[in-house]
């Protein structure tokens, strides 16, 4: 049996097939002015990648916060379910999943079978998401890929006050003309969202095993930080920012 799981997120669409519990193609498409345009090139460019025709699905379903704008869809999970069930797939002792995507954070407390026990959202400030990085990446003239390697070089904790985007930058700013070094600086960013990040995570009593998805676990000074302020090992699954169109998928294989 072939589902296929949709997760239309702020800034991307991801698209997983599932065939009996095994994926056999991704998608990803940046979801642009035009979503609609965006989810049916990356939909039907996955199909083609799976050797899958759209009659032969037998459930779709989907999540994010577009979730609602997939006219074709048979079902719809959130965001917080998708990825706590995948989480428990991926690896079954996992009970706390933090995900960090493009526009907000959440974290996600889950029991063995993947069902959400208590989860907290940041969604009123980019500061703790992945737009924050990108605009220091921007501020510090580097590409986002540079700045999380950047990160693991520093030798020095240097502390960043600001709560908000703006004024970080500004943050950012001073501390360049002071001559800080941009490893420093680069830590001090990815501190500052670990920090964030983490308040909500101890706010719903965090347990092991520790999972990070998103679009912003693939940046290794953020798993740094968040490894050094949490004092735990934290896992990242494969294709960490499929996470919740697998746990999408997955919803549609239950039902």
């Amino acid at each position: 049996m072939t589902v296929a799981g949709i997760d239309v997120g702020a800034r991307n669409i991801k698209v997983v097939l599932l065939d009996d519990g095994d994926v056999i193609a991704r998608g990803i498409e940046p979801a642009g002015m035009d979503t609609h345009a965006a989810l049916e090139k990356v939909f039907a460019a996955t199909l083609e990648r799976g050797g899958v025709e759209r009659q032969g699905l037998k459930r779709i379903v989907a999540t994010g916060a577009g979730r609602k704008d997939v006219p074709f869809a048979d079902g719809e999970v959130t965001e917080v379910s998708a990825v706590a069930r995948a989480a428990a797939f991926l690896v079954p002792s996992c009970r706390t999943v933090i995900d960090v995507g493009a526009e907000e954070g959440r974290a996600t407390r889950c029991d063995e079978h993947g069902k959400v026990v208590d989860f907290e959202v940041n969604e009123k400030c980019a500061a703790g998401a992945g737009t924050f990085t990108e605009a220091m990446a921007r501020a510090l003239e580097v590409s986002l890929e540079e700045l999380g390697k950047l990160s693991l070089k520093s030798e020095n904790a240097v502390p960043m006050n600001a709560q908000c985007t703006v004024f970080a930058e500004s943050e950012v700013v001073s501390l360049i003309h002071q001559r800080t070094p941009k490893a420093d600086i680069a830590r001090a960013v990815h501190d500052a969202i670990a920090s964030r990040i983490i308040s909500m995570v101890r706010k719903i009593g965090f347990e092991p095993d520790v999972m990070l998805v998103g679009g912003v676990a693939n940046n290794p000074g953020f798993l740094d930080s968040m490894r050094r302020d949490l004092e735990t090992e934290i896992t990242v699954p494969d294709a960490p920012e499929f996470v919740g169109a697998l746990g999408a998928a997955l919803a549609a294989a239950e039902s």
